[in-house]
């Protein structure tokens, strides 16, 4: 008895290859310590917490499969009404695969974020950044200074909470010959309010008088 022929399965029964994006969101998503992975706006983007955040990016970084050489940017995001009120956020590239992952992890701003700057060494940049503008901790980090804001400066700037005018105001003081530091003084001068039409106030225009003497 011949055997039946082979039915070639449908377009329908084949699945789709993965894309490049979906196959490492794949990837990340089985990664110890991780708490969710997906994809926002075509980029990657996974979740993790302060507790899990080193073996994530150590694994990140080192395992082949990922090749994640650089730290492009550390960032903070403020949201002043959730408990866990601010989130780090870092994007990482790798050069050799082409592929970019951003990581995500919160925090109180009172519990410190570990550094990663024993795996990049250029997040030192960032994480001071962040610490200036943000005021998020990072436990690990050997130079925790400002890098942007000015020296004695008071309070975060990026913080939602931080008003707009700041605390303290710098200027030039001509008596003491040097630059100061004083409270924010917020002075209204005075104005003349006019409230006439300018059809109705201005009863001469330039050259009215040459017509006066002419007449």
């Amino acid at each position: 008895m011949a055997d039946a022929p082979e039915i070639a399965p449908s377009a329908e029964q084949v699945p789709a290859p993965l894309s490049p994006t979906e196959a490492l969101t794949q990837a990340v998503a089985g990664l110890p310590g991780v708490l969710s992975a997906g994809i926002e706006v075509g980029e990657v983007v996974l979740r993790t917490d302060l507790a899990g955040l080193i073996s994530v990016m150590t694994v990140l970084k080192n395992e082949p499969r990922f090749s994640f050489e650089q730290c492009m940017d550390i960032c903070g995001v403020d949201w002043p009404t959730s408990p866990e009120r601010f989130e780090v956020v870092y994007n990482l590239l790798s050069v050799s695969l082409n592929q970019r992952v951003r990581v995500i992890v919160r925090t109180d701003g009172v519990q410190p974020v570990p550094s990663v700057a024993g795996l990049w060494a250029a997040a030192t940049w960032w994480e001071r950044e962040t610490w200036d503008l943000f005021g998020i901790p990072f436990s690990g980090q050997p130079d925790l200074r400002r890098i942007l804001t000015d020296y004695g400066f008071v309070g975060h700037p990026m913080r939602k909470d931080f008003p707009m005018t700041g605390y303290v105001e710098v200027r030039y003081d001509e008596e003491r010959r040097q630059v100061v530091y004083e409270p924010v003084k917020l002075v209204q001068d005075y104005r003349r309010f006019d409230f006439i039409s300018p059809w109705e106030g201005m009863t001469t225009l330039p050259g009215d008088e040459k017509a006066h003497r002419e007449g």
